[in-house]
């Protein structure tokens, strides 16, 4: 790397802009890993809020209107991104056309939220969680890709939201959590451009506070947990089996860091990868989609939490947005780490060459197809899959009359996919997956 970490020599500075969980006792269980039966309707957070405005804009009243009219208001003041004006061409109303990318980024603002991140840096507004949701041209699949934290990258010059004829300067090998606070959602959406080769239009940051919020609204989300989760930097403690968690256990389960996988950041995204599956398949199962009630309440409890990009702060473009990817198949949302590798002195990480593949993935509007041998490297808990032994078919009599040989059908045509490389981890949304404890 020929560049020092931090700004280049001259360039501009950029300016800066809960309790802990209780323990849960978990039943003795056996860890799953499995596959869920395929499934539509699945909605990501995006399209959580737009459904709930969706079902208050077409109930009709006084009461729909007053409804609508207190979510919009919870809503903060948006950000411009340097892409938003592809949205140009996107309706109001009814389905969008064609494809969509959104960045997704939970900030975690300490002091406030300190109890749920590292103690060596305890200021600042960091995004601990970056994630870009691809949704393809004919809404057929969605890739949701992680960054790790700790991921250095190089941060172009951006545009500045409050000094539009100074914008800040390009930086070389920063942390991807550093960018919120030195630079905004914006340097954060240039940055990942610039990484996956593709423009993002949309996003929104989420402060922690709201995933505690959208977890009690939705009455909890089951996680498996493989081995015991003791963590006390977050007050986390879980015993191996399932358990239904809300509000900050919740909160301290996504934010958990030394409690999984080998302490690392790169074990808490498969964490939060798991979590996110079950909440798909959680709001599924239970109608929650189907409650107006329950629907106002997530969206109060997201929105309240949550600044949009300026290309979201319109009802109708969330609502066809929504609609769009409404009917989307589980075993088709794919949930992707970005492939990184160490430092020699472990201090960082950086992107390796297979982050190639899933940019070329998303450029190419393909669904990914993990390798099943990276399941070695992720960490979640697995079990034996062997097939149930079925009875043997009955032995043919030879001396019965040949039938006629059945007509040759032509071969299924097979979509185009792109395999991903070993060293890339994930899941998709139907998968049952436990988080893996460190063992220390």
């Amino acid at each position: 790397m020929s560049e020092p970490v931090g700004n280049r020599p001259g360039a501009r500075s950029a300016r800066s802009g809960a309790p802990s969980s209780a323990s849960v006792d978990g039943a003795e269980l056996h860890a799953r890993h499995g596959r869920l039966p395929r499934r539509s309707g699945v909605r990501t957070a995006v399209t959580l809020v737009a459904s709930a405005l969706a079902v208050l804009l077409v109930s009709g009243g006084v009461v729909a209107a007053f409804a609508v009219g207190n979510l919009l208001g919870s809503v903060k003041p948006g950000v411009e991104l340097a892409s938003d004006d592809v949205l140009e061409n996107v309706p109001d109303i009814g389905a969008m056309e064609g494809g969509l990318n959104f960045l997704l980024v939970g900030s975690d603002k300490r002091p406030a939220n300190g109890a749920f991140g590292d103690p060596e840096e305890e200021a600042g507004v960091l995004n601990d969680v970056t994630m870009v949701l691809h949704i393809s041209q004919d809404h057929s699949h969605v890739e949701v890709v992680s960054f790790p934290r700790d991921m250095l990258v190089d941060v172009p010059e951006c545009p500045d939201p409050n000094d539009a004829a100074n914008p800040f300067s390009a930086r070389y090998q920063v942390k991807m959590n550093t960018i919120l606070n030195e630079g905004g959602l914006g340097c954060i959406a240039s940055t990942v451009e610039g990484m996956l080769g593709i423009t993002i239009p949309v996003g929104g940051i989420v402060e922690f506070d709201g995933v505690a919020a959208l977890s009690e609204a939705v009455g909890g989300v089951d996680v498996c947990v493989v081995d015991a989760i003791d963590d006390p930097y977050s007050g986390l403690k879980l015993d191996p089996g399932t358990h239904s968690l809300k509000g900050y256990q919740a909160l301290a389960f996504l934010r958990t860091r030394h409690g999984v996988g080998d302490g690392s950041d790169l074990g808490r995204i498969s964490s939060q990868q798991s979590f996110l599956a079950s909440l798909a398949r959680e709001l599924q199962s239970t109608g929650t989609l189907t409650d107006p009630v329950k629907l106002y309440s997530i969206a109060k409890a997201v929105l309240s939490n949550m600044t949009l990009s300026t290309g979201l702060q319109d009802a109708g473009r969330l609502i066809s947005i929504a609609r769009a990817i409404a009917d989307i198949d589980l075993s088709k949302i794919a949930f992707i780490q970005y492939p990184t590798t160490y430092l020699d002195d472990y201090s960082a990480v950086v992107p390796t060459e297979s982050g190639a593949v899933i940019a070329s993935a998303l450029q190419q509007d393909v669904p990914v197809v993990f390798d099943p041998t990276a399941t070695a490297n992720a960490s979640y808990g697995t079990v034996d899959q062997s097939p149930t032994p079925t009875d043997a078919a009955p032995p043919t009599d030879p001396a019965a009359a040949p039938t006629d040989a059945p007509a040759t059908e032509a071969p299924a045509t097979t979509a185009p996919s792109a395999a991903l490389p070993g060293d890339v981890t994930g899941q998709t949304a139907d998968e049952v997956r436990c988080a893996a404890g460190n063992e220390g």
